[in-house]
């Protein structure tokens, strides 16, 4: 088997492509003139700006003094949740409704939240990982202030009804919040069609640079000010903008979103290909979250009895670039609190691979991970004594075959 180098962590960035370096590269050499100056690159700067503005409300129907330009989601998410429950706690309303497994830019700002005297209710997933509106209809209280809800998950890939879900909030009258960072590009989104009253969104997602995104604000919801100091972003955000960064995004969210339906098809029959040759070929493995309704690009697959950065790693000397449910790389042995959320025991999350692939990926690139994954859990399931328990059904691991596919 010849060794190839195949980038499948796209969920977690992007390379910058072609296209949006290009668009970049006139902002720092030429139109380089601070967008608040007076004097011809200065104004030529802060036109480009507004032209940006307006090209990436045209992709998501609505107005160009919606968009407020961010450093990425994680900054959006936080301005838009700590904005709305500081303008919403003013009414009396200090009650907010999320889920158990939102990224922790949101996570952490409801946690920070309730410290300040707010109550969150976080909804549970289910084994596949999926919120019904019946659910948030039923959280919903009189003193609800905001529903925080994610578009598309960013761990298993399984996308939201969120027009649905706002059409709930509007029905009992709450804003309405997604953090849309994985889904733009993946999934058609109007924000006027689909009611969404705010929405978080992050470049480097979709091959712009990192360290820059946006916030919709829908007309009318006015949020305190994020930083102090400049007339930037309608006074709200200070701090002269990233010229050359928004011009990327521009460009990223017009490329991104041009042709959906297209992309969406070939890459999930080449993830659909993926998940069936793994399943297929590897006993004691599931795959996490809905198997229709996720991302085109994601997999998320637990193995029994395998450590999840083992597997990182030596599918990284196979030349695979994936990454994994397990949090063993950010000094924390806990596995991730979303695959705990769908009820999986820890030794079961701790094994987990997560692809999020994207073009140029091939069908014989899909192959290549097939084989290449097959051996790898092979190889450490053979140094595992918790394997050997595991095949010989030793007192105390019968539970965990219950979630995955049987050894034999």
């Amino acid at each position: 088997m010849e060794k190839r180098f195949i980038y499948a962590d796209n969920s977690a960035t992007t390379k910058v492509s072609d296209s949006v370096l290009g668009e970049m590269l006139p902002y720092f050499t030429e139109e380089y003139g601070n967008p608040s100056s007076i004097y011809k690159i200065g104004r030529s700067a802060g036109r480009a700006i507004e032209t940006a503005r307006e090209r990436i409300a045209s992709v998501f129907g609505c107005q160009p003094s919606e968009i407020y330009f961010t450093s990425g989601g994680s900054e959006a998410d936080n301005w838009a949740i700590r904005g709305a429950a500081a303008k919403m706690a003013a009414k009396g309303k200090k009650h907010i409704i999320t889920t158990a497994f939102e990224h922790h830019a949101v996570l952490h700002t409801c946690e920070y939240l309730e410290k300040q005297g707010f109550e969150v209710t976080y909804l549970p997933v289910g084994e596949k990982g999926l919120v019904t509106p019946e659910q948030v209809e039923n959280a919903i209280r009189e003193d609800t202030a905001l529903v925080t809800i994610m578009y598309a998950n960013n761990e298993i890939g399984t996308v939201m009804p969120i027009p649905e879900i706002a059409e709930v909030c509007h029905k009992k009258g709450v804003l309405f919040h997604t953090d849309a960072v994985q889904a733009v590009g993946n999934v058609p989104i109007n924000v006027a069609e689909q009611g969404i009253d705010m929405m978080s969104m992050s470049g480097h997602k979709i091959h712009a640079q990192k360290g820059i995104g946006f916030l919709y604000a829908k007309k009318g919801i006015v949020l305190p000010n994020l930083i102090y100091g400049g007339g930037q972003e309608k006074g709200r955000r200070a701090g002269t903008e990233n010229v050359p960064a928004i011009m990327g995004l521009a460009r990223a969210v017009e490329d991104a979103c041009a042709d959906i339906s297209e992309k969406a098809e070939r890459i999930t029959k080449i993830r659909e290909h993926i998940i069936d040759g793994i399943l297929e070929n590897v006993p004691a493995a599931r795959l996490n979250g809905d198997r229709e309704k996720r991302l085109p690009g994601n997999i998320n697959i637990s193995f029994l009895g395998v450590e999840g950065e083992s597997l990182l790693l030596m599918l990284d000397m196979n030349g695979i670039c994936a990454s994994s449910g397990s949090a063993c790389t950010s000094g924390s042995l806990d596995p991730s609190h979303v695959l705990l959320s769908l009820g999986l025991p820890h030794e079961v999350a701790h094994g987990s691979m997560r692809l999020s692939i994207a073009d140029p990926i091939t069908m014989e690139d899909g192959d290549y991970i097939i084989e290449t994954v097959t051996k790898v859990v092979e190889k450490i399931r053979n140094m595992s004594p918790l394997w050997e328990d595991i095949k010989n059904k030793k007192q105390g691991t019968e539970r965990l075959l219950s979630f995955v596919s049987p050894i034999e």
